[in-house]
């Protein structure tokens, strides 16, 4: 049966909300803009544009800086894949690149929506009491639409945007401010998300008990050096056998 904590602190984007996957998304737009790929067949230029996107955003200096402004980081990523690409198909202008990602930007801003179960488990989790917290990362302005647009306010005793506080996972202050602002203790609390370095290994070396939502069913990569106390593959099975 499981035993509930004083606290849960939640990630929103990836962990409550789902933006679908990306690769499947690039492939789609891809095909809309088979013409201009043409030599190129769109299911490589995806395969391409994912790849590049991954090496990307795995660097945390970079991530940081461009998170902030995710339309922009996109048109510069799938610029740079179609300069490159231009030589093996000529109709890849700067103009086709920036239709490409404002494309992409706005398809995937599209696929905003609750992964199945999640408002229903964070709901219940406060009915029992469990003080909530939500701590993410980005812009001020575009966090905050999307906490109002899906109702989340009333939800959480506490909501933490990087761009509104000025400190952000996995900095130490992110957790510790979240965790003041309940009134509760490291070892009181969890921390659920996706990301395995902002929601797992930061908040483990402070104590909290870290829950990875490996919400894509891939599980841990080979070399993984971070182990997450528990992983789920639905933010629903936190409240699964409760007393």
């Amino acid at each position: 049966m499981t035993v509930l904590p004083r606290a849960i602190l939640f990630d929103l984007d990836e962990t409550l909300l789902s933006f679908g996957k990306r690769p499947l998304l690039l492939a789609e737009v891809a095909e809309e803009f088979a013409a201009a790929l043409a030599p190129i067949a769109p299911a490589e230029a995806a395969e391409i544009l994912e790849a590049h996107f991954r090496d990307f955003w795995s660097d945390p200096e970079r991530h940081k800086i461009w998170r902030f402004q995710l339309g922009a980081a996109r048109r510069k990523l799938v610029g740079d894949v179609f300069e490159a690409l231009r030589p093996r198909a000529a109709g890849l202008t700067s103009e086709i690149a920036t239709a490409f990602a404002t494309r992409f930007h706005a398809y995937r801003e599209e696929q905003a929506r609750f992964f199945p179960g999640a408002l229903e488990a964070v709901d219940e989790l406060k009915r029992r009491g469990v003080k909530l917290a939500l701590v993410t990362n980005g812009a001020g302005d575009v966090q905050r639409a999307k906490i109002e647009k899906f109702d989340l306010t009333h939800r959480f005793e506490h909501i933490q945007i990087e761009g509104e506080a000025g400190f952000g996972k996995p900095e130490e202050q992110a957790y510790l401010h979240a965790m003041a602002a309940l009134g509760v203790a490291p070892h009181e609390t969890w921390m659920v998300g996706d990301n395995l370095e902002w929601e797992v290994a930061a908040p483990q070396r402070l104590g909290i008990h870290a829950i990875w939502h490996d919400h894509l069913g891939a599980g841990l990569p080979k070399d993984s050096l971070i182990k997450p106390d528990r992983i789920i593959l639905s933010i629903g099975e936190l409240t699964e056998n409760l007393g």
